[in-house]
């Protein structure tokens, strides 16, 4: 007797970094990602793809400010002022990794996955993910739940589901 088993939720983010990997190669678009929170959780992710060396081509994980600063290209007085953990660091963040090797899309997520570094304006699970091209920079804030794996799990799961859009 044969016992198969498996994890839906591998299951679905298997075919949504398929769907991201088919329509990048398809279109022959290129990515770059800025990951601080997940720590390189979605670059793994896109790269256990067979293929994703055709539009995947560079990840950073900018986790220290001053690689923010030193590497994106993120002003420190806009980390001064907002934090990092802010929508506006998310977006200097995307369009910063994109600008280093002119990829036509970038993702960037900055957040507190805890259980430390919360407070009361800024909780753990406190997330903001931005996606920028060309022509314009979107960033959302989310709140995510529950450890620190499965709020960086969470929130690359998150990123992937706003890049595929």
């Amino acid at each position: 007797m044969i016992l198969k088993v498996y994890n839906s939720n591998i299951t679905n983010t298997m075919r949504l970094e398929e769907k991201i990997l088919k329509k990048f190669i398809q279109s022959k678009q290129t990515l770059s990602l800025a990951e601080s929170c997940t720590g390189g959780l979605i670059a793994d992710l896109l790269t256990n793809m067979p293929g994703s060396s055709a539009f995947f081509l560079l990840g950073i994980i900018a986790y220290d400010n001053a690689a923010k600063v030193k590497i994106l290209g993120v002003p420190s007085s806009l980390i001064k002022k907002q934090g990092a953990v802010s929508a506006p660091v998310a977006a200097a963040m995307a369009q910063g990794a994109r600008k280093i090797l002119k990829t036509d899309f970038s993702l960037a997520v900055t957040g507190i996955a805890g259980p430390s570094g919360g407070s009361k304006l800024k909780p753990v699970g406190l997330v903001f993910i931005s996606v920028s091209t060309r022509s314009k920079t979107i960033v959302k804030k989310f709140l995510f739940k529950g450890t620190r794996l499965a709020i960086k799990r969470q929130a690359a799961q998150t990123a992937l589901k706003m890049l595929a859009k």
